[in-house]
């Protein structure tokens, strides 16, 4: 299979439990939910996605080892010693990236010392060998991963609360405010309930405030 990327670049996760972590992200093309055209919002089935994910702008790759090769280059020429006791970490976004990613692609990187996480919408399976799993459920779209590291529900989505995913496997559970108009009075909302529901943090998209990709 053909792999299209989107972009692959060095940042620091800005969102959920890992927030702060230097890593590696790989943007995949496409999406099972929407297909990122602002025409077809209105009747995606996820209607306030924040990412553009249209397009290959970082190429297609024809074989894994290719791709494993192009986020090896992405890292700093660091000393192995100043990750301490981790890894260099890598996240698989998108889109979907349940997509196009496969066990083949994380046995190359786990080959080469990495850690390999993705951020899914639960609706495909996902190969075997992860690290850590993100799921983000999207109101009306049935999960097929019910287990994971964490579960980090965009909120208020019409057709969706909280209470629906508590019964899941997830070591997180994290609320997110949806940053439409409606920001600033979603997030008191998101706020409130976890004052009321301590299973639940708070998670915030720090990458927006301090200007990073």
């Amino acid at each position: 299979m053909a792999y299209r990327i989107k972009e692959i670049f060095y940042t620091l996760q800005g969102e959920g439990a890992q927030a702060g972590r230097p890593a590696v992200f790989c943007r995949f093309s496409g999406c099972n939910l929407w297909s990122g055209r602002p025409e077809d919002r209105a009747t995606a089935k996820c209607r306030f996605c924040d990412t553009d994910f249209v397009g290959a702008d970082a190429g297609v790759f024809e074989r894994a080892e290719d791709v494993a090769e192009a986020i090896a280059a992405a890292f700093p020429d660091l000393d192995p010693a100043a990750y301490g006791e981790g890894k260099p970490y890598v996240v698989f976004t998108g889109g979907e990236p349940a997509l196009q990613l496969t066990k083949d692609l994380i046995d190359l990187l786990h080959a080469r010392g990495f850690e390999v996480g993705v951020e899914s919408n639960g609706t495909l399976p996902l190969p075997a060998g992860l690290d850590w799993i993100t799921v983000s459920p999207k109101a009306g779209n049935p999960l097929v991963t019910t287990s994971g590291d964490e579960l980090k529900l965009v909120w208020p989505q019409e057709g969706c609360s909280p209470e629906d995913f508590t019964g899941l496997h997830f070591r997180r559970f994290i609320l997110q405010p949806c940053d439409d108009a409606r920001a600033e009075a979603n997030t008191r909302q998101c706020v409130d309930y976890c004052l009321r529901h301590p299973r639940w943090r708070l998670g915030l998209q720090t990458h927006k405030w301090i200007g990073v990709r």
